[in-house]
């Protein structure tokens, strides 16, 4: 009959302890969602990232020019064909991205 309190006693506090730490967690989870949000919507952290993604693109761009100079036709097309599209997108929008948007 002791055992069987023992058992129960501790079965109680594990469903204690489990029920505690998951609010815990999820009040941390919580935390963790609305600074890392915050965090996103900063100008000063948007604009570092559109200067960066835009930078990125100016490379690529460069990059891509360099090496179809040096290796002429032998540049598959369907990597011509991606490249081109991906710099038209980028003319058409702008040259902005849609980093950070939502589509809901």
């Amino acid at each position: 009959m002791a055992a069987m309190r023992y058992r129960l006693t501790f079965v109680a506090g594990v469903v204690l302890g489990y029920v505690l730490g998951t609010r815990a967690g999820r009040e941390r989870y919580e935390q963790l969602k609305k600074s890392a949000r915050q965090f996103a919507q900063n100008p000063a952290v948007r604009n570092t990232a559109e200067t960066a993604a835009h930078q990125g693109r100016e490379f690529a761009g460069k990059a891509y020019h360099v090496v179809s100079d040096k290796v002429g036709d032998r540049v598959p097309e369907s990597v011509a064909d991606r490249v081109r599209h991906l710099r038209d997108r980028a003319t058409h929008n702008g040259g902005e991205d849609d980093w950070g948007t939502t589509n809901t």
